[in-house]
C-alpha cells in the first residue's frame, strides 16, 4: 500500500500515546549502536521497489535496503534487519525493538511528538503521468476538468482528483491497467506517487513520461527514539555523506530512474 494513503492511519492517537511510553536511555544510541557493532533496521519487507524480498533469492533488497546498508556502513557497523507490519512498525520503535525505521516514514508534526527524526531523505508529491507526444499542458488537476484521469481504485489520490469538480476520474486495479489505457489515449493523464511514478516509468516501454507534480510535498525521514543527540548528529552526517560522494544518487536511479533526495520534477 502507497505511503501516502498510510500517514493519516498512524497521526493520530496511537502516535501521541507513544511519547509516554518511551524512556531516555542514559547512554545515547550512538554509544549502543558502535559498541554493539549493528544498527538494527525495521521496515516491511514486502513493498518494492523500497524494500522487499527478492523472489530467487528470498533475500531483502530494494532502495531503502540499499541506503541502510551504505549509512551502516558509513557508521562504521552493520545492519541488522527485522521486517514487521507496517500497524505496529513505530510502536516497535518505541519499545527499542530496533534503533530505526527505514521504511518511507513521513515526518509529521504529530510524530515528532514522540520521535527524533534525520533530515530528510526523500522528498515526493502527488504527480501527473501523460503520453510522451502529449502537448497539452497539464499544470494542476483542474486543467483536466473536462479531461479523463486514470489512477488506483481506493487511494487517496482518488479522493484528491475527486474534489475537483469537473474531472472524468477513471478508477483502475492498479497501475498497469491505467498506464495501458494512458498509452492508448482511452484517458488524458494518470495520477500516482512521484516516487512510484519514476518506478514505472524506468520499468514499462510504454511511450509515456512523467508529468507535472500536484499538491505538496512529503518529506521522508528516519525515526528514532528521542533523547539522542550524538546519534542524531552521526546519523545526518552520513546522509550527508552518502549523498556528497554519489552512493546515494546511485541507489536512487538504479531503482527510479531519477533522484529522489530532488523535489518532484515533471520528466
Amino acid at each position: 500500500m502507497n505511503k501516502n494513503i498510510k500517514t493519516w492511519l498512524l497521526a493520530t492517537t496511537g502516535v501521541a500515546l507513544l511519547a509516554g511510553a518511551l524512556s531516555a536511555s542514559a547512554a545515547d544510541l550512538l554509544q549502543t549502536v558502535k559498541s554493539r557493532g549493528t544498527l538494527k533496521v525495521a521496515l516491511e519487507g514486502n513493498y518494492p521497489p523500497f524494500n522487499f524480498k527478492d523472489p530467487k533469492t528470498g533475500q531483502l533488497t530494494g532502495f531503502e535496503v540499499d541506503v541502510a546498508n551504505l549509512l551502516a556502513a558509513k557508521l562504521g557497523v552493520k545492519p541488522e534487519f527485522t521486517t514487521t507490519e507496517w500497524s505496529g512498525i513505530l510502536a516497535g520503535l518505541g519499545a527499542g525493538k530496533y534503533d530505526v525505521i527505514i521504511n518511507q516514514v513521513g515526518i509529521t508534526d504529530e510524530r515528532q511528538k514522540a520521535f527524533d527524526f534525520s533530515d530528510p531523505y526523500t522528498l515526493s508529491s502527488a504527480q501527473l503521468i501523460v503520453r510522451k507526444d502529449e502537448t497539452r499542458q497539464f499544470k494542476s488537476l483542474d486543467d483536466l476538468k473536462g479531461k479523463k484521469l486514470g489512477l488506483g481504485q481506493g487511494t487517496n489520490f482518488e479522493q484528491k482528483a475527486k474534489s475537483v469538480p469537473g474531472i472524468d476520474v477513471r478508477t483502475y486495479p492498479g497501475s498497469p491497467e491505467y498506464l495501458a489505457d494512458l498509452a492508448a489515449g482511452r484517458i488524458d493523464a494518470a495520477l500516482n506517487d512521484s516516487l512510484l511514478v519514476g518506478y514505472i516509468l524506468k520499468s514499462t516501454k510504454l511511450p509515456l513520461k512523467g508529468g507535472n507534480p500536484v499538491g505538496a510535498v512529503d518529506k521522508i525521514g528516519i525515526p528514532f527514539r528521542k533523547d539522542n543527540p550524538e546519534f542524531k548528529t552521526a546519523l545526518n552526517k552520513a546522509l550527508a555523506d552518502i549523498k556528497a560522494d554519489g552512493s546515494f544518487k546511485q541507489v536512487s536511479e538504479k531503482w527510479f530512474g531519477i533522484d529522489v533526495s530532488q523535489p518532484p520534477k515533471a520528466q
